[in-house]
């Protein structure tokens, strides 16, 4: 005869791997085309530094590119598997793919159902989805706050302090990823703040002295603080070690990790510049500089508009809810309530401290709300229950009909937006900054060219692509910034570059010595063709707005292909 503990047992091992399917299927909706779409703008231009740190070992915080932890990730990836838009975005979607294992860990304070739901939202929600095939460290940063909250939690329910230390190493990898971290912590705050403030008013609803239950508390916590206090120490020290692990320069004349390893004693010159020196450089760009001075209403406005259409299921879920935790039952649940105000602030806060309106910024809204979500799912649940208990059609139905607007929601902007169209302006996922065209058939050609060919390979044409002097980032003689993505693709696949700024450097150079690929902006099309007989033309955006200036087109010399290659055709002819 079976015990209720043999009960409880089989339903836990049976949400565990239930957790752990929906992970594995997480993981694979992830991985699956995962180097299709072209790379950002901003994914190709973080992407050559971090492949400039791979093949020269020198680093330094660049607060501009955010944390260093893709630099450390992903430079030994591009080592031992080669730098493409694949092993870019690996450890993005690795960490996306984690996302519905923190369910387990707050099982405790939520129900089988409510369990099972926070990983379907944290694994199929099409933002969430979307941005873990995507190299930037908004979804890094996402995961190592909600996984820190989730050990933290766990280490309070079973009073075990491995669980504690494993949440300071995962909050230290949040500092790692990017300065939105301090916004996180902000949020936190105020939600804690915010609980102490339910605990007041649900002493005072059961006839008990505010002051009395503040006093309480404070005794609880004091002697937490006497069991706690040497992990809190030994955690601070584990904190600022992964700080400083990461931070600290390379290869530069500042302190860095290399002088520590040839000078132990230069230990606390190197901690001050991997944490003040950060700090400081962190502080006069974000903080000190005019990278918020815009209109909020609109950034608002935009903000909504994509939680509405990439997540407008979730947010509706999420309001039910809280709504449902908060006013109904014994008393609300601290998890719930705290991920509710912390996503809650998110969706206020982000339009006022962000640079540029950018769907990613949703994510940090997104994840802490899909616990709340969760619940929410848990009361459509418990309705359909009781109206089938009550033999109620009309109930029945009305709960399967909100469950299948959730699931048409989600499955028809996730398999739209992220893998049929994932590049085009009508697409609310899509940041502007990237390429409304495929132009990856042109980059095949032109690695192909290059791995054979001895001059050069690519000639870049034109005012707006090639600049007066040389810069430092390669190609140097390019505009850098207006021909990206492309020096990502020129770099990884160590293309040879020239450019020609003008019309005569430009007949001076193919006169001389034929380039097999040009580039230059499709206004100059028909110039460049009447100099380039035979050669393929294919037309590409760059960019989803802005289109008239980064219209461009690749000139292919099709006849220096390998004989195993095939020359592209997409493009507009």
């Amino acid at each position: 005869m079976r015990t209720t503990g043999d009960v409880v047992s089989r339903r836990g091992r049976r949400v565990t791997l239930a957790v752990v399917a929906i992970t594995v299927l997480g993981l694979l909706a992830r991985l699956a085309f995962l180097g299709d779409r072209i790379a950002h703008w901003d994914e190709a231009r973080v992407g050559y530094w971090i492949l400039e740190y791979a093949e020269t070992g020198t680093f330094e915080y660049r607060p501009i590119i955010h944390g260093p932890f893709l630099h450390h990730v992903n430079a030994p990836l591009f080592d031992f598997l080669g730098p493409n838009d694949v092993t870019m975005r690996l450890v993005v979607a690795l960490l996306g793919a984690a996302f519905p294992l923190v369910a387990l860990l707050v099982r405790d304070r939520l129900s089988n159902i409510e369990t099972i739901a926070l990983a379907v939202l944290l694994a199929v929600d099409p933002i969430l989805l979307y941005y873990s095939r995507f190299m930037r460290s908004d979804l890094p940063l996402a995961v190592f706050s909600l996984f820190a909250l989730a050990l933290f939690v766990r280490a309070i329910d079973t009073r075990r302090a491995r669980w504690f230390h494993a949440g300071v190493l995962t909050l230290a990898l949040a500092f790692t990823t990017k300065e939105n971290v301090v916004i996180t912590l902000v949020t936190w705050l105020g939600a804690l703040l915010v609980l102490a403030d339910h605990r007041l008013f649900l002493n005072r609803g059961f006839d008990r002295p505010w002051r009395s239950a503040l006093r309480r508390y404070a005794t609880r916590v004091r002697r937490g603080l006497r069991t706690w206090t040497p992990h809190l120490l030994v955690g601070a020290i584990e904190f600022v070690a992964v700080v400083v692990l990461f931070y600290a320069p390379r290869g530069t004349d500042d302190p860095g990790f290399d002088t520590l390893l040839a000078d132990p004693t230069a230990l606390p010159a190197v901690v001050g510049e991997a944490t003040l020196g950060s700090w400081e450089a962190f502080y006069s760009l974000w903080v000190g500089g005019d990278h918020q001075d815009h209109a909020y209403l609109p950034y608002l406005g935009d903000y909504l508009a994509t939680l509405a259409w990439g997540s407008g299921a979730l947010v509706v879920l999420a309001v039910l809810g809280f709504l449902v935790d908060r006013y109904t039952g014994d008393r609300p649940r601290d998890l719930v309530a705290f991920c509710f105000y912390w996503g809650a602030v998110s969706v206020l806060g982000y339009p006022l401290v962000t640079d540029i309106m950018a769907p990613w910024a949703t994510i940090h809204a997104i994840v802490p709300l899909a616990v709340a979500a969760a619940v929410g799912v848990g009361v459509l649940v418990d309705l359909g229950r009781s109206a089938l208990a009550a033999d109620s059609r009309a109930g029945v139905a009305i709960v399967g009909v909100a469950l299948l607007l959730v699931v048409a929601q989600i499955g028809a902007v996730a398999s739209e937006d992220v893998y049929l169209d994932p590049q085009s302006d009508s697409n609310e996922l899509v940041q502007y900054a990237q390429p409304a065209d495929d132009f990856d058939p042109a980059i095949r050609d032109m690695a192909a060219v290059s791995a054979t060919n001895d001059g050069t390979d690519v000639l870049v044409y034109g005012e707006f692509l090639v600049a007066e002097d040389v810069g430092r980032r390669e190609p140097g003689c390019t505009k850098w910034f207006n021909l990206l993505p492309v020096p990502w693709y020129t770099e990884s696949n160590d293309m040879n570059v020239s450019c020609a700024r003008n019309a005569s450097t430009f007949e001076r150079t193919v006169g001389a010595n034929p380039p097999s690929v040009v580039i230059g902006l499709t206004t100059d099309r028909e110039f460049l063709a009447a100099h380039l007989e035979g050669y393929d033309a294919r037309s590409y955006v760059l960019r989803t707005r802005d289109t008239g200036k980064t219209n461009t087109t690749f000139f292919v010399d099709a006849s220096r292909l390998p004989a195993n290659a095939t020359a592209g055709s997409e493009g507009n002819p």
